[in-house]
């Protein structure tokens, strides 16, 4: 059994290395010098490579398809990847959240294990090796290579999305899947930074235990995270946002606006009664000052420009309905001309073979026999947190293992 797989991340590593230990004759294709090449920027270059959860719990941190990817994910669970790692010597750490990450906080120490694990396997490796064209004749796959066409039995697509496109995304696994016939759904960012207007003032600021939402022209909540954020010269970002535009990433965001409620944990009553006790220990203050325990620095001005309330007016002299003005602007601190990054900033792509296409219990095509896909490629996206590698080597796995199968 000749199997090719095309594709060095994680998706294809781990779905080589299955078939290999499962007696298929495998070879991996990868355009890049070397394997695992976006890994390397994964977790800031930690590499989150799962989540240290329940295959239930993962499943709701899964955008796109959750039913689709809840098989492969009991059939390779994320205790199964720690166990992968672990028995093969990477030490692995859970921190905050549940994310698990290598002692060592190197992602090269997790990319070095599996292209060891594929050599082990008896994997061969074709590295700055790029597919032109994946066809299909009579039962066999002829593969259009820098040297020539080759023929295999199965083929594997674990190509990635189309994000990062220095890191070897260059989309052509959609190519492939379209030649063969396969529906590919529009390619959007996902876990990307959201751009508004009017935010440069703030750039750099972190703010925590926030909670984000996008609104729509009727102030309707379209969507909402609660975490941390930061701004940016051109928009927001952090771990709260990049969450919020995997949910809104097919939303129109036309007239739209990123809301944010600066003390989610204080309704207006009793956000007023916070302000008027710190009020009533500055009353000689001017009320560009007196917000120095509500908010951090720089972002009091801000503020009180938003609300309206001249700056230096005497806390003493603050109406009740200016104060109302104040609680709005924390509750709801508003800003404009919302859109999306760039696909190419996005951490994942979203969008991508259409899952009605292929089967959820062996990730073969439905439409050419011998075909499968594995990882990003498909129209599966997740949360931050280590999911998507997680999505990746689950996915992976079950290809592996479906296509050294005898029929």
């Amino acid at each position: 059994m000749k199997i090719a797989v095309i594709g060095g991340g994680p998706a294809g590593m781990m779905a080589a290395i299955t078939a290999a230990e499962n007696g298929a004759e495998v070879t991996l294709f990868e355009q890049n010098e070397k394997t695992g090449k976006k890994m390397y920027i994964a977790g800031k270059g930690r590499c989150n490579l799962t989540n240290d959860c329940s295959v239930r719990d993962f499943v709701t941190n899964v955008v796109t398809n959750p039913k689709f990817v809840l098989g492969a994910l009991n059939k390779f669970t994320p205790q199964d990847t720690i166990d992968f790692c672990q028995s093969r010597g990477l030490q692995l750490k859970v921190e905050r959240g549940n994310r698990v990450f290598p002692v060592s906080d190197k992602s090269s120490d997790v990319i070095k294990l599996f292209t060891q694990q594929l050599l082990r396997s008896g994997v061969k490796l074709c590295l700055n090796e790029q597919i032109s064209a994946v066809e299909y004749r009579e039962n066999a796959f002829p593969l259009t290579t820098i040297t020539g066409i080759v023929s295999f039995d199965r083929v594997i697509i674990a190509t990635g999305g189309k994000s990062y496109s220095a890191t070897g995304s260059c989309g052509d696994g959609y190519r492939f899947a379209k030649s063969l016939g396969h529906n590919v759904l529009p390619l959007r960012p996902a876990l990307c930074r959201i751009l508004c207007s009017n935010c440069k003032a703030l750039e750099g600021l972190t703010l925590k235990n926030v909670n984000v939402s996008l609104i729509d022209a009727n102030n309707k909540v379209i969507a909402s995270e609660f975490g941390e954020m930061l701004f940016t010269n051109n928009g927001v970002s952090g771990p709260a946002v990049l969450s919020l535009s995997s949910r809104i990433n097919k939303a129109n965001l036309s007239g739209t606006k990123i809301a944010i409620d600066l003390k989610p944990a204080l309704d207006e009553e009793k956000l007023d009664a916070r302000i008027l006790r710190d009020f009533s220990e500055r009353m000689n203050k001017d009320f560009a000052n007196s917000l120095d325990q509500l908010l951090p620095e720089r972002l009091r001005l801000f503020v009180a420009e938003r609300c309206g309330i001249p700056l230096y007016k005497k806390v003493n002299q603050i109406t009740a309905q200016e104060r109302k003005a104040l609680v709005a602007t924390l509750k709801c601190l508003t800003f404009g001309n919302v859109a999306l990054d760039s696909i190419e900033y996005g951490i994942v792509t979203s969008g991508g073979v259409d899952v009605s296409q292929v089967s959820p219990s062996t990730m073969e095509s439905k439409i050419v026999k011998g075909l499968y896909f594995a990882g990003e490629v498909l129209d599966i996206d997740a949360l931050t947190g280590g999911y998507n590698i997680q999505l990746a080597l689950s996915t992976g796995y079950v290809a592996g293992v479906s296509a050294s199968k005898e029929w």
